[in-house]
């Protein structure tokens, strides 16, 4: 991510934190609860006892509340976001959460994570890995986070292969969703970004290289509600 790029994503975030969580809820028709459930799932943590998981751009801290439910407060979870006004909103849901004293925030970006080589049992990321353009660095730098055996899941919009189901996604998400994400948000640009980020973003099989490329083994790409959401995973041999 160079440095032009990122004081612009993270004004943006800035911008649209108060009304972030609404509209994913919306927008996504509920549906950003069960993916993330499915990436939890994904890592096998069992019941996250002496487990550590850490989540990167976790915006209003959605991934670490669920995983922290999971595991009834047994996983200790490091969230952190490059977002101050998105890091502010997840502190006060995580302050309302019963098990919320297993979260801990944290300031940083995905190029230069605040943590030791071989910290961590589990690394995700929810719909940020798409706002780093240095995408193999990312991964690299989630990869020494993780101690061996360590997991990554990988959650991030995409667009579906089928032709029909192609047209219709591009429809709504190119033509309607700016409309209603900028009236709600009062910031077009954000909801006109977003479907033009999810565009560029690499195939299956081209991420899934760049996931091997960054060290991970065992890579696999699960799509979700007809390809709109694939779930990444991996792990450090």
């Amino acid at each position: 991510m160079n440095n032009v790029e990122l004081p612009f994503i993270r004004e943006m975030f800035d911008a649209i934190a108060p009304k972030y969580d609404v509209l994913n809820r919306s927008l996504s028709l509920y549906q950003d609860v069960i993916w993330r459930r499915r990436a939890i799932a994904s890592l096998k943590l069992g019941n996250g006892r002496g487990k550590k998981m850490l989540d990167v751009a976790c915006g209003t801290c959605d991934m670490a509340i669920e995983a922290v439910r999971r595991t009834q407060g047994r996983l200790s979870v490091v969230a952190t976001d490059f977002s101050f006004n998105m890091l502010a909103l997840g502190k006060a849901k995580v302050a309302e959460e019963p098990h919320g004293k297993a979260i801990t925030l944290a300031q940083g970006n995905g190029l230069a994570l605040p943590s030791f080589d071989d910290a961590y049992d589990a690394v995700t990321i929810a719909f940020g890995i798409r706002n780093i353009m240095d995408r193999k660095g990312a991964l690299t730098e989630f990869h020494r986070c993780l101690k061996k055996e360590g997991r990554v899941a990988v959650l991030e919009l995409t667009t579906p292969t089928n032709k029909v189901l192609k047209s219709l996604y591009l429809l709504y998400f190119q033509k309607i969703l700016p409309v209603i994400g900028g009236l709600f948000s009062k910031n077009r640009g954000a909801y006109t970004y977003l479907p033009e980020s999810v565009l560029k973003f690499p195939s299956h099989e081209e991420f899934k290289a760049i996931m091997a490329e960054a060290g991970f083994s065992d890579v696999h790409a699960r799509p979700m509600t007809f390809g709109i959401v694939t779930l990444f995973t991996g792990k450090k041999a």
